[in-house]
């Protein structure tokens, strides 16, 4: 998947998969279904997941590895498609935090920050400062990606998130590289500063879900059910 072609998906969801959906103000994935060819067959990943998250509201979702998470995550933020089903995205969606699968490796960073800040309408030097201050990588921004560590690019990712006013954030673990300081940094960015936000959180923390999160979507063999309670919903996980 190219820069450009990720970013423009990615870049759709600002105004809704469905033509009337920023009316609603809600992110509605309904009938989620996900399915893979694989040498033994379909395999089914995601088997009608449904759930809504409005303004403001943070729900996690937890399942074993492999139970589809990360998948879920991707399709609301447009990187994939479902097998059938529906996602409409009413607010404003980012990709997932630290997502850096789309990047052309012979874009510089600060190409990739222009790039994307002109999609958005954000101004380009406005994001480039925001992801500099964040992604601490210095010169490096001025080399092309593919020279990159997986952490820098993680970095760059997380970054370009932050420079955009997204409405709602889909965050697929919390970045981990870096000593604590940096991880410190990380979770205040998105925790304190975004805590206004609406978040889609995949974490295996359960302090960080009770803290910030009202609702968790259990996955467990493609299906998927919403608890409002979450020690309930911490205590199905913990024996999955």
């Amino acid at each position: 998947m190219s820069a450009a072609n990720d970013a423009r998906a990615t870049a759709s969801n600002a105004v809704g998969r469905d033509p009337d959906s920023r009316e609603i103000g809600r992110v509605i994935v309904r009938d989620v279904v996900k399915e893979y060819q694989t040498p033994i067959g379909v395999k089914r990943v995601l088997d009608g997941i449904s759930f809504e998250v409005g303004p403001g509201e943070k729900i996690a979702v937890l399942g074993r590895n492999g139970a589809g998470k990360s998948t879920l995550v991707r399709i609301i933020g447009g990187v994939e498609t479902p097998s059938s089903g529906k996602v409409s995205c009413g607010l404003r969606m980012s990709w997932p935090v630290a997502f850096s699968g789309g990047f052309d490796n012979n874009m510089t960073g600060l190409d990739a920050i222009r790039f994307i800040a002109g999609l958005y309408g954000v101004p380009r030097e406005e994001a480039v400062g925001v992801v500099d201050d964040f992604a601490e990588i210095g010169r490096y921004l001025q080399l092309p990606i593919g020279t990159y560590s997986s952490g820098m690019r993680a970095r760059l990712a997380f970054g370009l998130t932050l420079a955009v006013d997204f409405e709602c954030v889909l965050i697929d673990e919390v970045i981990s590289v870096g000593d604590q300081r940096f991880r410190n940094k990380c979770h205040n960015e998105l925790f304190v500063k975004r805590g206004d936000k609406a978040m889609i959180l995949i974490s295996h923390d359960p302090g960080i879900i009770r803290t910030y999160c009202q609702r968790a979507l259990v996955l467990k063999n493609g299906r998927g059910r919403v608890f409002d309670d979450l020690d309930q919903a911490l205590g199905i996980y913990s024996t999955l």
